[in-house]
């Protein structure tokens, strides 16, 4: 694959403008797609071509990268009526960058290998700070001749490109492993700090011994300095909406395999609480207002 090689980006939403922006400064044509048409217009004026419908879009490129928020949304831009495999009519490589989930990554990769299109799932992870910097880790699944041929262009979005093997929902099991954990680690943040808040203690000088402690992680760096430190828990960052989303996909998997996950179980319960009570759209570091809140409205009611 060269620089001539036309690319079609599908989803211009936080994660996927950043990617097809870093796609642009690399010299690529990209093709956007996306029902806000303001991101359109974002990325038309950076260069890119933006005003098809699926249907136009699909025969104008070589390949093709989705980036799109649910399962339920993928499978319908991949496999519906308008959807992409329906109208795709020439030899093309899909690659989907969503966390969606390994069966439906194997769905729209068997409906792909009967178009004699080739598909390959590929999650990535690092939040909206690494689509802007293209330091994303991206986990790819699929056949390894598609992920050879597609790594030039991968690592234009990526620091870390891994081929998790042959199976299209290889990858999105790796990261919805990693996103469990986030979830994990998210909690502990907002409630070893809360212990810290409690306590009196000034949570910088908290942050700088947990840091060179064997309780540092990247997820209470990004949380603390970020986040909570600034009392500001901005939309469009990792909403904890999407993060609920993922856990749940997770748990879906374990079920499917036989495992039991009884932590999780609880900490999708406290997540489905913080969507229930307005911090859908907050970041994940979040949560820690609503403990600290709860706090409050159980103090003023004793």
């Amino acid at each position: 694959m060269t620089n001539e090689k036309k690319i079609g980006f599908i989803g211009l939403g936080n994660m996927g403008f950043p990617m097809a922006k870093n796609l642009l400064a690399k010299g690529y044509t990209v093709y956007g797609l996306d029902l806000n048409k303001d991101s359109e217009h974002r990325l038309a004026a950076l260069g890119g071509k933006t005003g098809l419908t699926t249907a136009s879009l699909v025969n104008e490129v070589d390949l093709i990268f989705t980036s799109l928020p649910t399962p339920q949304i993928a499978e319908a831009v991949f496999l519906g009526e308008d959807g992409i495999i329906q109208h795709c009519k020439k030899p093309t490589t899909l690659v989907d960058l969503s966390t969606i989930s390994p069966d439906v990554n194997r769905k729209v990769a068997k409906a792909a290998e009967e178009n004699n299109l080739d598909y390959l799932g590929a999650p990535v992870s690092g939040s909206v700070s690494g689509a802007v910097n293209a330091t994303l880790a991206i986990m790819v699944g699929g056949n390894k001749t598609t992920y050879d041929a597609v790594l030039p262009y991968l690592e234009v979005l990526g620091a870390n490109v891994f081929h998790v093997g042959d199976d299209p929902g290889a990858g999105t099991i790796v990261k919805l492993i990693n996103n469990l954990m986030a979830g994990f680690h998210n909690q502990a943040v907002a409630e070893a700090l809360t212990i810290a808040e409690r306590a009196g203690l000034d949570k910088d000088i908290v942050y700088d011994i947990v840091n060179v402690s064997s309780g540092q992680s990247t997820l209470f760096t990004r949380n603390y300095k970020t986040f909570i430190s600034q009392d500001e828990y901005i939309d469009g960052a990792f909403a904890t909406a999407l993060l609920l989303k993922d856990l749940k996909l997770a748990k879906d998997y374990a079920d499917s395999v036989h495992g039991k996950l009884p932590l999780s179980e609880k900490l999708i319960e406290f997540y489905e609480s913080a969507v229930e009570e307005g911090y859908a759209d907050k970041d994940m570091s979040s949560v820690y207002v609503m403990i600290q809140e709860e706090i409050n409205k159980q103090l003023q009611e004793a």
